[in-house]
């Protein structure tokens, strides 16, 4: 049988993917590391399916491996039974503990089969509430940015677990850096802010997020065109085959209100 890593998504229930809902809902025990993972997954499963396990909240790695020892110990003979899922905030391979777990039934229970279900990730969820587009061509890199840490160099930067927004923002806009936050997106418990003035989370919170971007910097894509031929009046025309003149503002308009509305709609 199986141990399905499955990623819940960044929160919200209803954005866990079609084929994580169905394993889930297939499988015989459903383990969570942690509290917010445990009750997006029981919107999908019944308590009596939810496996306990127990992490330690310490940073020292003789007790993390004991932990995620006994972790696997408890889950390997279910798995060899039966199929059973382990669940993840976000996607089992991008900054998720499923790793861990991955790495210590490999090393200890071999003989166990693993598959992964990828979720929608913190990345593509901030930038769709950011209404960030990443444009193809454009580079992106992921960074941590915990406890006030200021990663610099790339033009674009999705930064991760941002504990210290302040101290952070110093740092990267003293490099040149325009910075905007996001907390908590698109997730059911607490409250969801997007900022550019880091004072406004300047508590500690593990899932705070920031995209950077260098000031000035911009990517000319073919599409771009159409807002100089809007300018001009020239190339869009009514129904009647009549040029519009009103300059591209029409456009501009509808830009701002998906921005504001519908690019923030998964929001409360």
């Amino acid at each position: 049988m199986t141990l399905y890593g499955v990623g819940l998504g960044p929160g919200e229930a209803d954005l866990v993917t079609v084929r994580g809902k169905e394993v889930l809902e297939n499988a015989a025990v459903v383990y969570s590391p942690g509290r917010l993972s445990r009750t997006v997954a029981l919107n999908h499963v019944d308590e009596s399916k939810i496996g306990e396990l127990d992490f330690p909240m310490t940073k020292d790695e003789e007790k993390l491996r004991t932990a995620w020892k006994e972790a696997a110990a408890e889950i390997a003979p279910n798995a060899r039974d039966d199929d059973v899922a382990f669940v993840t905030l976000g996607d089992p391979n991008v900054y998720s503990t499923f790793g861990h777990l991955r790495r210590t039934i490999d090393a200890f229970h071999p003989a166990v089969e693993l598959e992964i279900v990828p979720g929608v990730s913190a990345v593509t969820a901030f930038a769709t509430a950011m209404g960030v587009e990443i444009e193809a061509g454009a580079g992106l890199s992921l960074r941590e940015a915990a406890a006030g840490h200021s990663p610099t160099g790339p033009d674009r930067m999705i930064l991760f677990k941002v504990t210290d927004a302040p101290a952070t923002h110093e740092g990267l806009v003293e490099a040149g850096y325009d910075v905007t936050y996001g907390r908590r997106l698109f997730m059911e418990q607490g409250d969801t802010i997007i900022t550019d003035d880091p004072d406004e989370i300047d508590e500690r919170d593990y899932y705070t997020l920031a995209y950077a971007e260098k000031e000035g910097l911009e990517v000319e894509q073919a599409t771009a065109a159409f807002e100089t031929d809007d300018e001009t009046g020239t190339d869009e025309t009514t129904a009647d085959g009549e040029p519009v003149t009103d300059g591209g503002e029409r456009r501009a308009s509808e830009r701002a209100e998906g921005r504001a509305g519908g690019d923030r709609g998964g929001h409360r």
